[in-house]
This record gives structure tokens, C-alpha cells and sequence, in this order.
């Protein structure tokens, strides 16, 4: 069974100008270990269809199912349950808290799931072990570099072991290393197991997935598999190139 499954999936909004159709009856279907890219540019459908597939929006029309639950049919309380055991988010910005440390950032969808609290402090410190950052667990947001702040945010979203990880421009504030690094992170957890998602107008991001779900104007322009860029192989490549410059050069 699919992890994702839109049908007729559509989402039309009333403003004041009149009725937008931010996504127009796109099916579609992602299985579980997928490692997916969704492009196109502003106002193509692609953060909509995020937002949908993400619980964070209902649709207008058609049906969504993810991990098997109807999505539509659920109540607001059972869309806020269903986005804390099944889904994690990473974006553009990292939306740390500023005032407490890493640890703490990573442990507050815990705090929402009414996890005890010494539970909480080890999956936090598991969860940022696994992203590399275990040594700065007790440093906060300001301590930190933009790439530091992005693996505390992906070890947010993966603390509660969500079916799906869902990236908006999560390389959209870093350098061109850091986010080869975090690229890297993402397709590191791929081989793990976890599904992701990129949402991306990078087409240098889309690279590194292995399927490319393109979207115009509210419709699904395309869908192509491939064979994706490896960010770490890139990464060393890199290090070898600034150890060498003679031979670069």
C-alpha cells in the first residue's frame, strides 16, 4: 500500500478577487522509502499540494489518504494526532526557540505527544546524535551555525519516528557546502528508511532525488524517476579540490 495516495486531489480558495485554483484534481501516489523532489515556481501548486499532504490543509475536493487513514474524514483534533505520530517538517527557516538549548528544541513535539519527561531527553539526545550534532546538544539556536540550526530542526522532525519527512526550501538560507551537507543528511536518512520529500524550485536540489514531481498552475506537469547526485560523493570532492587548489586549477 502507498504512503501517499491523492486522488482528484484539488484545493480552490474564495478571495476577494474571486475563486483561485491553487490545485486542480492532481492523483498521485509516493510509496514508503521514496526519496521525491516536488518543483515548479511560484504559484505552480507545489506548497499547496505540501500543505495538503501534510495535514496542515484540507482539500476542496478529491481524497487523500496517508499511511491508509482518509485523510479528509478526520476532525481537527484527529488531522493535529495525525501530523504528530505520522508526519515531520523541516523548512526554509529553522523556527528554533531562541531562549533554550538544542536539546530542548528537539524535544518539543514530545512535549506536545505527552511524552514522559526523561523519555523525552533521551530521544532528544538519540535524535541529535544521529544528525552528528550530539556534542552541541546544550548549545542554543545562536550558538550555532545556519547549518548547525537546520540538523537540530531535521532531529525535531525525526524525534517522534514520522512515516514521512516533509522539506520545504530546506536549503533555501545556506551556503552552497552547507546545503551539500544537508542534502546529504536527507539522503543519508533515505537509505535509513524514511521517506522524504523535498519541496524545492532548486532544480541543483532536485538533483539529489530520485523521483521529480514537477507542477504548473494548479496541475501535475510531470513525473520522472532518475538517478540522483550524490551529495556526499560531491562533499569530498569539494575537500579535495580546497586541499588541492594546484590541481584544480
Amino acid at each position: 500500500m502507498p504512503l501517499i495516495e491523492a486522488h482528484e486531489l484539488s484545493r480552490v480558495y474564495d478571495l476577494d478577487s474571486g475563486r483561485v485554483t491553487a490545485l486542480d484534481c492532481v492523483s498521485l501516489e509516493i510509496e514508503a522509502g521514496e526519496l521525491v523532489a516536488v518543483m515548479g515556481p511560484s504559484g505552480s501548486g507545489k506548497s499547496t499540494f505540501m500543505n495538503l499532504i501534510g495535514c496542515l490543509d484540507r482539500p476542496t475536493g478529491g481524497q487523500y489518504r496517508l499511511d491508509g487513514v482518509a485523510v479528509e474524514t478526520l476532525s481537527s483534533d484527529g488531522l493535529a494526532e495525525l501530523r504528530n505520530r505520522k508526519l515531520g517538517f523541516v523548512f526554509q527557516q529553522f523556527n528554533l526557540l531562541p531562549r533554550v538549548d538544542a536539546c530542548a528544541n528537539v524535544e518539543l513535539p514530545m512535549v506536545y505527544a505527552g511524552t514522559e519527561r526523561r523519555a523525552r531527553r533521551e530521544r532528544a539526545l538519540a535524535a541529535l546524535g544521529r544528525v552528528g550534532l550530539a556534542e552541541r546538544a546544550h548549545h542554543r539556536p545562536m550558538q550555532l551555525s545556519g547549518g548547525q540550526q537546520q540538523r537540530v530542526a531535521i532531529a525535531r522532525a525525526l524525534v517522534n519516528e514520522p512515516r514521512l519527512l516533509l522539506a520545504d526550501e530546506p536549503t533555501g538560507a545556506l551556503d552552497s557546502r552547507t546545503a551539500l551537507e544537508i542534502l546529504g543528511l536527507f539522503q543519508d536518512l533515505n537509505r535509513e528508511g524514511v521517506t522524504v520529500v523535498l519541496v524545492t524550485h532548486d532544480a541543483e536540489v532536485a538533483r539529489h532525488a530520485r523521483r521529480v514531481i514537477r507542477f504548473r498552475d494548479g496541475h501535475l506537469l510531470s513525473d520522472t524517476r532518475q538517478q540522483p547526485a550524490d551529495a556526499r560523493a560531491a562533499l569530498l570532492a569539494l575537500d579535495a579540490a580546497a586541499a588541492h587548489p594546484e590541481a584544480a586549477a
